[in-house]
């Protein structure tokens, strides 16, 4: 089967697959996380997947954030766009460095390459009004509000574990280079993209394009791309191996095989929380609706089965 006649996966994991709970983030750590990752994605390639690669940078543009907090009077500071760029290079260069090594494993002639992604949002969007997302470290409440005072951060208490600088989340419109994604994929290459959400950009009346401090959803992008490249399928990967009705209580139940309809009564009732389950509840939603053919919810350690049918929430239908 040539590339172009593969089916293509979308898979979206998180910043903290590459830094664990409890690790400190060091540049070994990030690439045995990768390699185990990478191992896991090779499951994809097994089946005949054509495949493209998001992931999360919450961890690695947090420590971004504080470096330049501790150098800013030595070095200039960067904006958050280009933190997210930072993040989508380096990130990148692990991940795809990883996939490299398994690839020349298995004797497999494919290459892997990382496009650093702007992402278009709209200025007008409400979100700049009302900040939302946390970023960077805990910090407490008086440091908090001293960098209130002094920098004029948008401050919350973030779920009682301390207190964090918060900024807007836009929704995604389009990925600028979605084209140079779907020609290097269907070329037969493994493609990176859409780090961190991508960089978000707003474009100007004349047409030019100008970054904007603001943090994506990472998993909202991953659908806006998929539905871009006409993907078949959008698996989100996560710390759990399900969707989970009650998650947490004694009457917890996970979540198999999902129709669209279900899962969009299931977040009217407020089962999946925005700031874990939700957005990946409705990314996937969105690129059903907008084409997709299927959508999957599950661990990294779970991949191989669910892609077996046998873990995970599948999304099968609309009702």
């Amino acid at each position: 089967m040539q590339p172009k006649d593969k089916p293509i996966a979308i898979v979206a994991m998180g910043g903290h697959a590459f830094m664990l709970p409890g690790e400190k983030g060091t540049i070994d750590e990030h690439q045995l996380n990768a390699a185990q990752i990478s191992a896991q994605l090779m499951h994809f390639i097994d089946r005949n997947y054509n495949l493209v690669i998001t992931h999360g940078n919450g961890p690695q543009v947090g420590n971004l954030l504080l470096m330049t907090e501790l150098t800013g009077t030595q070095l200039p500071p960067f904006p958050l766009d280009v933190l997210v760029a930072q993040t989508e290079g380096s990130l990148g260069y692990i991940m795809q460095q990883a996939l490299l090594n398994d690839l020349a494993k298995s004797k497999r002639d494919q290459r892997v390459v990382t496009v650093v992604s702007q992402v278009l949002v709209k200025q007008d969007d409400p979100a700049f009004q009302r900040p939302t997302k946390p970023i960077g470290p805990f910090l407490s409440k008086e440091e908090a509000e001293k960098r209130q005072q002094q920098l004029g951060w948008k401050i919350i208490d973030d779920s009682g574990r301390g207190w964090r600088r918060v900024v807007p989340s836009p929704i995604p419109h389009e990925v600028v280079q979605y084209r140079v994604i779907l020609d290097s994929v269907l070329a037969g290459h493994i493609v990176i993209a859409c780090g961190g959400g991508g960089i978000p950009v707003i474009q100007k009346r004349d047409g030019s394009f100008q970054g904007i401090e603001a943090v994506i959803d990472k998993d909202l992008t991953s659908a806006v791309l998929g539905s871009q490249v006409k993907a078949d399928l959008l698996v989100i990967l996560t710390e759990v191996p399900n969707a989970y009705l009650n998650y947490g209580k004694p009457d917890q139940r996970s979540l198999g095989a999902v129709t669209v309809s279900e899962m969009e009564q299931y977040l009217k009732e407020g089962h999946f929380p925005e700031g874990s389950m939700g957005p990946k509840v409705r990314a996937i939603i969105s690129f059903l609706t907008h084409g997709g053919k299927r959508g999957l919810i599950t661990s990294p350690h779970k991949l191989s089965d669910a892609l077996e049918g046998r873990a995970g929430t599948h999304f099968v239908g609309r009702y």
